[in-house]
């Protein structure tokens, strides 16, 4: 259920029945949709609760937005629309990741680091009570600390990220690929996380200009050691251990903002029209059995080798499952489904190619799994409505987030060649079978429901904005003194 617009309240109460004055929070996002979102959406609570937000990013990015703020929430929340500086190599117009191929991230990144005069300004002439700022943005504390404002590192990712990521050298056994990679035997408690080879040098090879040579350089430590508190889209159910390591690593609070779930998220009911292709979806799904349908979603900016596509089109097929596979980013003539496949598959399938209802599309009782690169988004929208998950990552934290799932047993993983990463359509279909479908990964499909129940509750959810809140007020005083 949609929370219900009830109007902002002004004033918050702290552990001492004590008012407090609403505060003033600026936004600094990366330049990828896939952070603007879970900021966004942080800063519509927010300003739900009575707060005002100062929402930063380039023109284009803020224009892609949708839904917007409700109406009544926009006199609190400011967006600040600032244009990225020309930067040589970056195509022209790209401000956001899903404007440019991996290559040329190093690009991006530098006009991301050219908004730091036009930031320092805004902040100067805001005079926000707290900036929350991305990973990216290892350069607003500096800038925040000369102001004398207080500031968060805002990670949409959960703890395990910030914290396998920039690991403490004086514990690490060596820099070998195998340390790099392997599950951190340094932790006070287990955990099998960990990367494959061919996942990291992958992505090193993914986002190196071959014209130039360059590669995007991101000064994690900087930006995880700067910060006066830790802000995470996360919950101490899912990880509480990560959380509590990670306070007792840097020293500073660790607050857990909660899974912020879709049944969460602040909608203007007014302006949600009836989309008329949810009719047409919705007729298709009413006429399947009750969890039979595999929802196939990779995200909006992951762009498929047609060798994977092909792949990945074969096992959908020799699965045999009913499916809906949202496919908005195939490129006609560059990117091309198996001959036939679209025609041989009519009968118990879909290959949606124009945007699609995500939300409305999980919540529909025919839907009894899905498929995921495991973005964190993607893996909390589908977890929030207990579907079993078949993870194919990707990038670094989407493997990461695949090997959570497999540890929580709500979840596996397509099996990949540990030489490249590449897999067969057959591996793909055993494994869609065994999660829907087979009594061997009933336990799956079980533990997947329970935790849903976790995903999805609005109570719990609730309990850590407000948390949030009150812990903003208690420690802008002691970070501004």
């Amino acid at each position: 259920m949609l929370m219900d617009w009830v109007g902002p309240v002004s004033v918050h109460a702290n552990g001492n029945g004590k008012t407090e004055k609403p505060l003033h929070i600026a936004m600094l996002p990366w330049l990828a949709m896939g952070h603007i979102y879970p900021y966004f959406e942080l800063a519509k609570i927010l300003a739900q609760k009575g707060h005002h937000v100062t929402f930063i990013n380039s023109p284009k990015n803020i224009n892609r937005i949708n839904p917007k703020a409700p109406k009544n929430l926009r006199p609190f929340i400011t967006l600040a629309r600032l244009p990225l500086p020309r930067v040589e190599h970056l195509p022209e117009g790209a401000e956001s990741t899903m404007d440019i191929p991996p290559t040329k991230l190093c690009f991006l990144k530098k006009a991301y680091d050219g908004l730091q005069d036009a930031v320092a300004e805004l902040l100067k002439t805001s005079k926000p009570d707290w900036v929350f700022y991305d990973f990216a943005a290892a350069w607003v504390a500096p800038i925040a600390k000369t102001l004398n404002i207080p500031c968060a590192h805002y990670n949409i990712t959960p703890a395990y990220n910030i914290v396998f990521f920039n690991p403490p050298k004086d514990k690490m056994k060596d820099y070998s690929i195998e340390s790099i990679c392997g599950p951190p035997t340094w932790l006070p408690f287990p955990t099998t996380l960990h990367l494959r080879p061919y996942e990291f040098f992958r992505v090193l090879q993914s986002i190196k200009d071959e014209e130039t040579g360059e590669m995007a350089h991101f000064d994690l430590r900087k930006a995880y050691s700067s910060c006066d508190m830790f802000l995470l889209r996360t919950s101490r159910e899912l990880e509480g251990e990560w959380l509590d390591y990670l306070a007792g690593d840097y020293k500073v609070p660790v607050v857990p903002v909660g899974l912020l779930p879709p049944s969460m998220q602040v909608r203007d009911a007014e302006e949600e029209d009836e989309n008329p292709d949810w009719v047409t979806i919705k007729e298709w799904l009413d006429t399947k059995e009750s969890s039979s349908v595999v929802y196939i979603g990779f995200g909006s900016e992951l762009k498929l080798s047609q060798e994977d596509l092909t792949e990945l089109a074969k096992g959908i097929e020799l699965s045999g499952l009913p499916f809906f596979w949202a496919l908005k980013n195939l490129k006609e003539g560059v990117l091309e489904l198996p001959e036939g496949f679209e025609e041989r598959t009519k009968d118990r399938g879909i290959v949606w190619k124009s945007w699609a209802p995500q939300i409305k599309i999980l919540a529909h009782g025919a839907i009894g799994g899905c498929m995921s690169h495991c973005g964190a988004g993607s893996v909390i929208e589908k977890l929030q409505f207990g579907h079993v998950l078949v993870t194919l990552p990707y990038l670094l934290d989407q493997a990461l987030f695949s090997r959570v799932i497999e540890e929580k047993k709500v979840g596996i993983e397509v099996p990949r060649s540990g030489k490249d990463g590449s897999f067969t359509g057959d591996s793909v279909a055993k494994t869609l079978r065994y999660a829907i479908v087979d009594e061997e990964g009933s336990s799956l499909r079980k533990n997947a429901k329970e935790t849903g129940k976790l995903f999805s509750s609005e109570e719990l959810h609730n309990q850590y904005i407000d948390d949030l809140i009150s812990a903003l007020h208690k420690y802008r005083i002691s970070s501004s003194s």
